[in-house]
């Protein structure tokens, strides 16, 4: 029996344009993914560089480019959060069947562009809907590592197969999954978060 619910954030309730950044990157010299980029962001999104230090250091990659226009490359990847899914999170939380948690690998450059927005006083009652509201950046953890699921678990006191998450990327699920944790993996465009019950 499911008694908790852990959520992704992006592209589960706020719309997401992942292609977004690399397009605004590529007008001050981005052309393809590396690994010292892909080092960089898992390191901002674990807290583990600052806001200032990221920005400063793809500016030394991308001399050309200046702190406003890598900030609003970067945050290009957030689109609006439709106001039916916030209604849906809201009934579910008030309807108080299950714990409900937030899971979301995100950084402080997006949290701060979700809150422009949104609003405030949205973002706020979105947030209010959940027991947890963990956020990567925050807690030092990125997912799929399992230390992030093992972390939710123990620090709530929930059982794996009590709890269910929801996530649109394969390989978070999957890691989830091997916990004994019930995974729904959502296609993006597909389906949409409003058919929870259904899943569960």
């Amino acid at each position: 029996m499911i008694k908790n619910i852990i959520f992704d954030f992006g592209d589960i309730f706020i719309n997401l344009d992942k292609k977004a950044v690399f397009k605004k990157m590529s007008l001050f010299g981005f052309t393809t993914p590396t690994k010292e980029l892909e080092i960089l962001g898992q390191q901002y999104e674990t807290g583990l560089v600052s806001t200032q230090e990221f920005i400063n250091r793809i500016n030394q990659i991308y001399p050309q480019a200046t702190p406003n226009k890598i900030i609003e490359a970067w945050n290009s990847i957030i689109l609006d959060f439709p106001e039916y899914r916030l209604d849906f999170i809201s009934t579910l939380a008030s309807e108080g069947t299950y714990r409900l948690f937030l899971l979301s690998n995100t950084n402080e450059l997006h949290i701060e562009q979700v809150i422009k927005n949104m609003g405030t006083g949205r973002y706020e009652k979105f947030k209010n809907c959940f027991e947890r509201f963990y956020l990567s950046h925050l807690i030092n953890m990125r997912k799929p590592d399992a230390a992030i699921y093992q972390f939710v678990l123990e620090k709530n006191g929930l059982k794996a197969n009590e709890t269910f998450f929801v996530d649109d990327t394969q390989e978070n699920t999957d890691s989830a999954s091997q916990l004994g944790i019930r995974c729904w993996n959502l296609q993006v465009g597909k389906e949409d978060i409003i058919a929870l019950k259904d899943k569960l």
